[in-house]
């Protein structure tokens, strides 16, 4: 799909890959829809890009999410492409996850990318186009101790990201998968639960890290060539990044 003239909404604009993505996709000519909770952050950023509007969505929220479609539909007549970029971190052993914070985590990682993509998809379906790209994550690439929660999370979206993509294959929609690997973001900070975890594995992996930037730039690549799936995951960690 060409960037240039498409409307996107991006969840989990607020930060991040998102902000990164919106930034990316502004410049090379698209309008912007920026869903997330921090009205503040995304209010700036839509001042800053111009042609964007900011909607402060919940998308754990049902209802939420369709009346931020709605109103992205009314405003631009269209929504050309979906980015599934909200979600969160939980680190954690199997014994000590909390049940309550890992049903939170599926209500993001999960639950929230399916109702965005149901809302979504039937403007898609009348347009008869549509990009969707669901950023999942390389963590599940290795079976890593600690982050049992998190990667099943992101297992499961990927899966969902895959049917999606076969299900849809005929309609002029196509679905496809992201897979970052450690990004300089807030992730650490907003995590669910075991921050001090996370912190001592980034570090064994540090040199590796990618900017959000980059991760951005894969984004735009993939929903340019609608390949169905992009990642930045390490050879030696079962990815396909080079450096």
């Amino acid at each position: 799909m060409d960037i240039n003239g498409s409307v996107m909404l991006i969840t989990g604009a607020s930060s991040g890959i998102g902000a990164a993505t919106a930034r990316l996709a502004s410049a090379q000519g698209a309008c912007l829809i920026l869903a997330a909770r921090r009205e503040d952050r995304i209010q700036a950023l839509a001042d800053e890009l111009g042609n964007a509007l900011a909607l402060r969505c919940d998308v754990t929220n049902a209802a939420e999410v369709v009346e931020t479609v709605r109103i992205a539909g009314d405003h631009f007549g269209r929504i050309d492409v979906l980015v599934n970029n909200a979600g969160q971190g939980l680190q954690g052993s199997i014994e000590e996850i909390q049940v309550d914070d890992f049903r939170a985590l599926l209500e993001l990682n999960v639950l929230a990318p399916f109702m965005t993509m149901q809302a979504v998809l039937p403007l898609m379906r009348a347009q008869q186009r549509g990009s969707i790209v669901n950023v999942s994550s390389g963590i599940i690439f290795t079976p890593l101790p600690n982050t049992g929660a998190y990667n099943s999370s992101k297992a499961a979206l990927a899966t969902l990201s895959n049917v999606a993509r076969a299900e849809l294959i005929d309609t002029g929609i196509v679905v496809s998968t992201m897979f970052p690997f450690i990004t300089e973001t807030e992730f650490i900070v907003s995590l669910k639960a075991g921050s001090e975890q996370a912190k001592k594995m980034e570090a064994g992996v540090a040199n590796y890290r990618h900017s959000p930037e980059q991760v951005a730039a894969a984004i735009i690549e993939l929903i340019r060539s609608g390949n169905e799936r992009a990642d930045l995951v390490p050879v030696q960690f079962g990815g396909t990044y080079k450096g």
